[in-house]
């Protein structure tokens, strides 16, 4: 099995191995590169890269290499997996739950073969808003300009999602922009946007460089459409950005978010997943080292948590050997 993204350096590492095991290639679509899903890939990658044992005395001698290219997101993710285009994905809770039940965006594209691996970190949705815009709450959002996020990304479907709770379409705004997650921080500096939308773990990068550049602060979403939305979904629940999470954050922001996850196909072999999913846990303290949304993830949590599609029997294989299932 090959994947169609591979970077130069990749190759020429694996054309090196010379009494290597036969190499296979798999891929991972992550998001924008200064968003979490980038880093999540990559560091599963580090993972399969450490684990690997080929030109050394020990290690699994498993063959796999691996590339996590940025992408516009999880809905584009899931649906590149489900046509073979990438083996694994980074994804939204709930854009997994939907691709599963073929509900929502996914209604009449249902994707029955796609396959939980473990989920990753909270991610709430967060509405960044410019220092100077006076911006406080949802309602002052109306008539302004708002950046909803690029088509095929969670952040797009999430405030797509937010504003059908609300009873309102894009025209509420004064503009809806469609700006990539690389993309908002500056334009919302610059003064091209007055706010963005934005679904991802904290800390981020982006974010802080709005918050330290620019001012720009996150505003609370706790209204009655947004209660609504963490009642009739088990796919969300409200999460809370803590005091001093970034530089103009002076009190709690309340808001709701998913999870990340990630997830395969079930047509992928068992056991390239077996060594994903034992690269990452049996190297789990520099896994979590690798960014601070990592730093409180647990085991037994990603095994359980934010997985509304059923799990790939190469990820169960390991859970059972570990005695977590």
């Amino acid at each position: 099995m090959k994947f169609k993204i591979l970077s130069a350096s990749l190759l020429a590492g694996a054309l090196s191995l010379g009494t290597a095991n036969a190499t296979e290639f798999m891929s991972i679509g992550t998001g924008g590169p200064t968003g979490v899903y980038f880093q999540v890939g990559n560091a599963v990658c580090q993972m399969v890269h450490r684990n690997a044992g080929e030109g050394r005395k020990d290690g699994r001698q498993h063959g796999y290499r691996c590339s996590a290219p940025s992408t516009a997101g999880s809905i584009y993710n899931i649906k590149n997996i489900e046509s073979g285009e990438l083996q694994f994905g980074v994804a939204q809770s709930d854009w997994q739950y939907h691709a599963t039940n073929g509900t929502s965006k996914f209604e009449g594209a249902q994707v029955p073969d796609l396959r939980s691996v473990f989920s990753v970190h909270p991610e709430p949705f967060q509405i960044l808003v410019g220092g100077n815009t006076g911006i406080k709450t949802w309602e002052d959002l109306e008539g302004k300009t708002v950046n909803i996020g690029n088509p095929g990304s969670g952040q797009r479907g999430t405030f797509e999602v937010l504003l059908d709770a609300n009873g309102v379409g894009t025209d509420y705004f004064g503009s809806a922009t469609e700006l990539t997650s690389s993309e908002q921080s500056s334009a919302l500096c610059n003064g091209d946007i007055d706010a963005y939308g934005y679904t991802v773990g904290v800390p981020n990068a982006g974010v802080s460089q709005a918050a330290d550049g620019c001012g720009a602060t996150i505003i609370s979403l706790n209204n009655d459409a947004v209660a609504g939305l963490v009642n009739d979904n088990p796919f969300y629940a409200f999460a809370t950005i803590p005091t001093g999470t970034y530089s103009t954050i002076e009190s709690n922001v309340t808001t709701f978010g998913v999870k990340a996850s990630f997830v395969t196909s079930a047509k992928v072999d068992a056991d390239m997943v077996y060594e994903v999913v034992r690269a990452v846990f049996e190297n789990f303290d520099a896994f979590k080292s690798l960014h601070p949304a990592f730093a409180n993830l647990s085991p037994l949590q990603m095994m359980s948590e934010g997985n509304s599609a059923p799990l790939h029997e190469g990820a169960i294989k390991y859970y059972k050997e570990k005695g977590w299932m």
